[in-house]
């Protein structure tokens, strides 16, 4: 079932063809429920992506779709990536888009880890008037 905006699940896009060892990556960590690697076109110092084995298109797809199971699979591993980069410490943020207006390039659900430095506020603070 299509997901409002994103639409099916292209098996042809770049996530799914690292997942199956078509595209190297860079491998940082993987489980049953995940894989993790390095961004080619890292945004601070650690940039990692975590993308589920399944076939989920965004962060809505995957959170009305997958099971409980999975879902806290995919977080645990998250967690156990930002620790294995040694990023407790000093802090990381993660980031979802979705869709559209939030640049969601890759139509397969991931998220980004960022960290190694000071990584500023999310979003421009906006005045009105």
């Amino acid at each position: 079932m299509p997901v409002k905006g994103l639409g099916e699940y292209d098996d042809h896009n770049v996530f799914a063809r690292i997942l199956r060892g078509e595209i190297p990556s860079r491998k940082v960590y993987e489980d049953e429920w995940v894989l993790a690697f390095h961004d080619i076109a890292p945004q601070a110092p650690v940039h990692v992506l975590v993308i589920p084995k399944k076939r989920w298109v965004s962060i809505a797809d995957f959170s009305a779709r997958a099971s409980e199971g999975e879902i806290a699979g995919f977080w645990r591993a998250v967690g156990a990536v930002a620790r294995q980069l040694d990023l407790e410490g000093t802090g990381y943020r993660v980031l979802a888009n979705m869709g559209e207006h939030a640049s969601q390039e890759v139509p397969h659900f991931h998220v980004h880890i960022f960290g190694g430095r000071p990584l500023g506020r999310m979003l421009e603070r906006r005045t009105e008037g």
